[in-house]
Parts: structure tokens; sequence; C-alpha cells
């Protein structure tokens, strides 16, 4: 499956962004999502996830700021994120995983990436 992020950019603490990943080439549905993002000089880290029936797990860091979401109508999904930190800056990821019914935070579980879009958060 391909997988297109888009939606980074430049903002300021405090502001609001969405990221979406569509998907084609696949049957989107059934499968597992995830967003990771990878800032510079670490490591790609967990985000969120979501399964084609809506169960969902965030990364603690990003609990109650992040929310990921998917249409599956649209092959299409999202995460729409608050109250940007600076420590947010990061490229992020999206990814899909098939033949798992629960929200997967290991990246070793997915199948295939996106190529990351960038949201940089400036103080």
């Amino acid at each position: 499956v391909q997988l297109q992020a888009s939606g980074g950019g430049l903002v300021q603490a405090g502001d609001s962004l969405r990221l979406s990943c569509a998907a084609s080439g696949r049957s989107f549905s059934g499968s597992v999502m995830g967003w990771f993002r990878q800032a510079p000089g670490k490591e790609r880290e967990f985000t969120a996830s979501i399964t084609s029936s809506g169960s969902i797990n965030y990364a603690h860091s990003v609990e109650g700021r992040f929310t990921v979401s998917r249409d599956n109508a649209k092959n299409t999904v999202y995460l729409q994120m608050h109250m940007l930190k600076p420590e947010d800056t990061a490229v992020y990821y999206c990814a899909v995983a098939y033949g798992y019914n629960r929200p997967l935070r290991s990246s070793r579980l997915y199948n295939d990436w996106g190529q990351g879009t960038l949201v940089t958060v400036s103080s």
C-alpha cells in the first residue's frame, strides 16, 4: 500500500495542526494505522495508533493534546494536534499494519510507511 502524508508546516507553540495520511493500492479496512515521529538526532518514536474499529492508543507525551482518527471511506487517517510544543518538532510518519485487531506501538509491526511530513513548532 502507498501512503501519502501531508499537512506539516511551521507553527508557533500553542497552535494546532492537522496531519493527513491517504492510503492507496490496497484495502484500507481491517488495517491498523499508526503515526510515528522522529525529531532531529533522535530515534523514531510511537505517537498514536488506531484500528479499523476505532480502538486507539497514544504515547504519553501527546495524550490529551493529539487526536487520531480515520475515515475508512476515504482511506485516510488523521492526526489532529493541539497545544503544540517546541518538543513536538519532528518529521511525522504514517504507517499501516495488517493482521492485527489492536493498536500497535511497535514500529516493527508495520508493513508500509509514508514519506513523512515535517512539523516545526517555534517557541
